[in-house]
């Protein structure tokens, strides 16, 4: 049946940009739209983790990205007449494998920013003041009702994604139960501030014992973040006065002065998991799947990943893949989400004995070992193989090419295609036939005398294939013995159904 765009995504945030961002980059077309009447403003996710900065490196976004950000700073404890100073984690040193170790601090709107600029560069459109209201479904199309100031228009799609947040009006339309929790009572104003007197060396936190808890983070645009826990009985008020009268209350006496407030808003712990990412042909991803508290900085990471998961399947489906890979989808994504909310879910619980526990970082909150093992698309996985197993991370490596040139592992896996990595290997059962329908298959005929890094870090021998998806994660493994790199099942879902 005819429709007037493939993919339809409702929801202009990180989330929906990276999906749109992937799709246009794979040549799908697509309308983004945005009930705003522009961009995102404040600060409120402030963390890209490093998994997270991996995609974007792929999506050509990194390096805007770090522009616009920092290192975190050392947090300063305000304990009295006492400052204690003392990291949130560890700062790693960048390995062969794992090239940004760290997170970066980039507000938001920052984040927002260096996406719409990439995307916009590839010739994309982002349709703000644009509200989708409803949709209905049926086996062939998606009809999705948008409304702008000059009316209401209809939309036909293959496909619709709502990325349009925790109250998502696609979620809600689509009949898919929200499981979790709001609590009401508990209220967080946070606001990005102009504030003198305060050094921006160190983000400045005090904690005070019956449920309060402020904090300043200095951000790489020269205002602070702030985060103001409340009482049940303190007003959630925004205007300047009132917040400035609440800051020196938690705080009497304090040098600092709270001049300018720019964005504000009052968060409370929404701790919600969608039953399902899917339902027919509307999908789910970000915040209208998943809400977590801002412990651990895991939200926004969590569903830019979702996005870069779902693109390259879509892309595939589009071009004639089975349908069933959407269902993947939320195979490989729902436990991860799942696993991030009870880890930020027992973080936030601790700051109510210990407001200093949301301030720890440690390695899961990277999410660099996320790992789809057993998942649909990676059954054949053996359980304790030393190295990679398929459905992991493909770390980088160096690489040394036939002509002696040498390289990083993830500038040759930059794009939208499959790669084949044959270490003294024909690879002529894998990449031959390959259809011309959906991402491309690059191989990459690699001398194992002149790569032992990459042996190393893959733990594989000469001999050896890798499959690496377009996200970045392993699809499959051929070792020397000559096992094929997909079985049967797997290859079905990888490779579109017509050549």
């Amino acid at each position: 049946m005819s429709h007037d765009t493939e993919v339809l995504i409702a929801g202009a945030g990180p989330v929906g940009l990276v999906l749109a961002l992937d799709l246009q980059r794979r040549g799908v077309s697509h309308r983004l739209v945005d009930a705003a009447e522009h961009g995102f403003e404040g600060s409120r996710a402030k963390g890209v983790q490093p998994r997270t900065q991996e995609v974007l490196e792929d999506l050509g976004v990194l390096e805007a990205l770090a522009r616009r950000g920092s290192a975190y700073p050392p947090m300063g404890i305000h304990l009295g007449p006492v400052t204690l100073t003392r990291a949130m984690g560890r700062t790693l040193q960048a390995t062969a494998s794992v090239p940004h170790p760290n997170p970066l601090l980039v507000p938001q709107h920052a984040t927002d920013l260096s996406l719409r600029e990439r995307y916009l560069g590839l010739g994309g459109s982002i349709e703000y003041g644009t509200r989708l209201t409803g949709h209905a479904q049926d086996a062939d199309v998606v009809t999705a009702t948008l409304e702008t100031a000059e009316g209401t228009t209809e939309v036909r799609a293959a496909y619709l994604v709502g990325a349009d947040g925790g109250r998502s009006t696609v979620r809600r339309g689509a009949g898919i139960p929200f499981t979790g929790t709001t609590d009401e009572a508990d209220r967080m104003i946070v606001a990005d501030v102009t504030v003198t007197g305060l050094s921006r060396d160190r983000w400045h936190i005090w904690p005070r014992t019956g449920g309060r808890f402020l904090g300043l983070c200095p951000l790489p645009d020269g205002r602070f973040q702030l985060m103001l826990k409340l009482r049940p009985e303190d007003p959630a008020e925004l205007e300047r006065e009132a917040v400035d009268a609440l800051v020196h209350r938690y705080v009497s006496g304090s040098p600092f002065t709270l001049q300018e407030i720019h964005w504000a808003s009052v968060w409370r712990p929404n701790i919600r998991l969608a039953e399902h990412y899917r339902s027919g042909r509307v999908l789910l991803a970000g915040d209208a799947a998943h809400v977590h508290p801002p412990t651990g900085g895991q939200g926004l990471n969590t569903g830019v990943q979702d996005a870069y998961n779902l693109g390259w399947k879509l892309g595939q489906v589009l071009r004639g893949a089975p349908e069933e890979l959407l269902d993947t989808y939320e195979a490989e994504r729902r436990p991860v989400a799942a696993r991030v909310l009870g880890l930020s879910s027992a973080i936030y619980a601790q700051t109510k004995r210990r407001p200093l526990a949301a301030t720890k970082r440690g390695e899961e909150e990277r999410q660099l070992g996320i790992t789809y093992r057993g998942g649909p698309l990676a059954r054949s996985a053996e359980a304790g193989t030393p190295g990679l197993t398929t459905g992991d991370r493909a770390p980088d490596s160096p690489v040394t090419g036939a002509d002696g040139e040498r390289t990083r592992l993830f500038e040759i896996l930059r794009g939208p295609q499959f790669t084949l990595l044959t270490l003294g290997q024909d690879a002529a059962d894998l990449a031959d036939p390959w259809p011309d329908g959906g991402a491309a298959l690059q191989v990459l005929d690699l001398d194992p005398a002149r790569n032992p890094e990459l042996l190393r870090i893959y733990g594989i021998e000469a001999g050896a294939q890798v499959l690496v998806r377009p996200d970045g994660y392993v699809g499959g493994i051929a070792r020397p013995d000559g096992r094929g790199v997909l079985d049967a099942a797997t290859r079905r879902l990888l490779v579109p159904a017509s050549a």
